[in-house]
């Protein structure tokens, strides 16, 4: 097994290792490991188990592999509940209303999150004949999931996440858009706005919108399409809120229209999931898949294919092995076994291949990686199809008469957030934040500080390492301004706020070619950002056929997970 980081170990004990009932620790992660690999083996024919437990063992203990936290919490313990994202409905009633907050408490206390779709709940003040009252509207029951969130902690160690969405038509929509313009307001939600093809076309056009009242689809107002995209886009400014569904592409690319239409996204929309669908989610370290042997470091496509096949496998597993809190859960999920596999330490296998996030030649690899994940990962999923049966509802799916899948869907870009601490590798796709960072409010208040540790290594291998350079990176997080540092060496450790927008966005499309699913990615910006660049994103992300967007201009909120590291030096790994 490969040596844990202490901000590793630190999160293993306070989230995944398991405890008695005096919260003591009572396994070490080679044993939380092999919980893992056993549990998610135990869907194979006995004959084979044995097998399956060390080659799962073996990926998940090298860190080529991680599922998502869930799994790694629960698996092989009692009812454990292995999925990280669901989506439930809101209807228009207080009781349907209640029994999906009953249901979404059930979910996060197992460790999962939810999403929702709101815009079926007619507008504030609008009538309600069965009490001769008025309506509350979508944002006041927003308000009431959040608080209930708030309560109810994750398998008892953290709070529960969701995804907020109302579509771009419905009358309350200026109210939506505006809900989190207060720090304080809905902390544990992420909003997003459902928007349409035509909305966009009609923002293009200079044109009227109408607001359509959703008890009786009536048109009950319209005002232009640019004055509530500029509200949009100032509210993202200033507070990362709201990011942007494009529905329409959600739904062209669902893979199982008769099952119905996609309104809603799991919490950090790498998923588009119908109503009570789950889904389970694993990626692949892509900086564990790097061939070293030659002179020049390259992509070990053959280690990589391999990965892929176990990791579809143990995905697929999952869905068996699990227990469903809801019996509609259990149902949908079944019919379709959506998995979701994607990457993490995307950009630290640039580092070491030498290619700077910013280029074309990053994008260009970023398209032949995804092709190739996706290829393999359809391949395994066929061949497990044949294995053991195609998912239920294949023959109505966009895949019958074309290939023979076990899986309606077979990847997703997750934001991999503790499971790429634990692993030692930089976010999901992302480009490295800082080179030295904190890392704060994941662990009940705790900060981690950490010193991007394969920026130490190729610092030490050029000579460049010294204490100089180690405080200088505590204070600012980058060697832009470092006069010793060749520019070729600056331009591949270039970090987020560093790179220009236009490179974010482009290295999200080329990993949504070749995703079925969605991809979670933050466009992080610096503070000197414009409320204009912000709308070209948000614009460009519609024309390049993305299913979501989200953006966060530094310092937009007061409280923030990742920041510049001098707030705290001391603690540096």
């Amino acid at each position: 097994m490969i040596q844990l980081t202490n901000n590793a170990r630190q999160i293993l004990k306070e989230r995944y290792l398991l405890k008695d009932d005096h919260c003591q620790v009572i396994e070490d992660p080679q044993e939380l490991f092999w919980r893992v690999a056993k549990a998610i083996a135990a869907a194979e024919e006995v004959i084979d188990r044995v097998t399956w437990e060390a080659r799962f063992y073996k990926m998940l203990s090298n860190f080529e592999f991680l599922p998502n936290s869930p799994t790694l919490m629960n698996a092989g313990t009692n009812k454990g509940q292995l999925s990280a994202c669901f989506v439930l409905p809101v209807r228009d009633s207080l009781e349907a209303i209640f029994t999906t907050l009953k249901n979404a408490a059930l979910i996060h206390q197992s460790g999962g999150g939810t999403g929702f779709n709101f815009s079926e709940l007619r507008q504030k003040n609008d009538i309600v004949s069965s009490s001769g009252g008025t309506s509350s509207g979508p944002v006041a029951f927003i308000k009431i999931f959040d608080a209930a969130t708030e309560q109810v902690k994750q398998g008892g160690k953290r709070r529960g996440a969701n995804m907020g969405i109302l579509n771009i038509d419905h009358p309350d929509i200026l109210e939506f858009i505006n809900s989190k313009s207060h720090d304080s307001s809905i902390r544990n939600f992420n909003l997003s706005v459902g928007v349409t093809d035509n909305f966009m076309k009609a923002l293009d056009k200079g044109d009227d919108w109408e607001l359509i009242n959703p008890r009786t689809q009536h048109r009950i107002k319209k005002m232009k399409a640019s004055y509530v995209w500029d509200k949009i886009i100032y509210q993202a400014w200033k507070t990362g809120d709201p990011g942007l569904i494009f529905l329409d592409t959600i739904n062209k690319y669902n893979p199982v229209p008769n099952s119905g239409k996609l309104q809603s996204t799991n919490p950090c929309g790498e998923v588009p999931l119908l109503n009570y669908e789950s889904c389970n989610l694993g990626s692949i370290n892509l900086s564990k898949m790097i061939d070293t042997t030659s002179h020049v470091n390259q992509v070990d496509w053959k280690k990589l294919q391999k990965t892929i096949q176990f990791s579809i496998r143990f995905l697929d597993n999952v869905i068996s092995s699990n227990y469903y809190i809801l019996p509609e859960t259990e149902k949908i999920t079944k019919a379709h076994r959506k998995i979701g596999l994607g990457i993490m330490g995307w950009a630290e296998l640039l580092i070491e291949l030498e290619i700077p996030y910013a280029s074309q030649e990053a994008v260009e690899l970023a398209e032949k990686v995804m092709r190739f994940i996706k290829q393999h990962s359809y391949t395994a999923s066929s061949e497990l199809g044949k294995e053991r049966g195609v998912f239920p509802a294949w023959e109505n799916s966009i895949h019958y008469n074309n290939i023979e899948l076990r899986n309606a869907t077979c990847n997703s870009i997750a934001p991999t957030g503790t499971i790429s601490v634990i692993a030692n590798t930089s976010y999901s796709i992302e480009p490295l934040f800082a080179l030295a960072y904190n890392r704060t409010g994941i662990l009940e208040g705790k900060t981690q500080t950490e010193i991007n540790s394969l920026f130490i290594s190729k610092m030490k291998a050029l000579g460049l390492w010294n204490s100089k350079l180690r405080a200088k990176v505590l204070q600012e997080g980058s060697i832009r301004d470092v006069e010793d540092i060749p520019d070729r060496i600056k331009k591949i450790f270039e970090t987020s706020l560093e790179i220009p927008w236009q490179y974010h966005v482009l290295h999200q499309q080329a990993f949504q070619k070749y995703t079925d699913n969605a991809v979670s990615k933050t466009i992080n910006l610096p503070e000197k950002v414009t409320v204009d660049e912000i709308s070209e994103i948000y614009r460009t992300a519609w024309k390049y056929k993305l299913k979501g967007i989200t953006v966060y201009r530094y310092g937009s909120k007061k409280h923030q997970v990742l920041q510049k590291c001098h707030i705290n030096t001391d603690n540096a790994c």
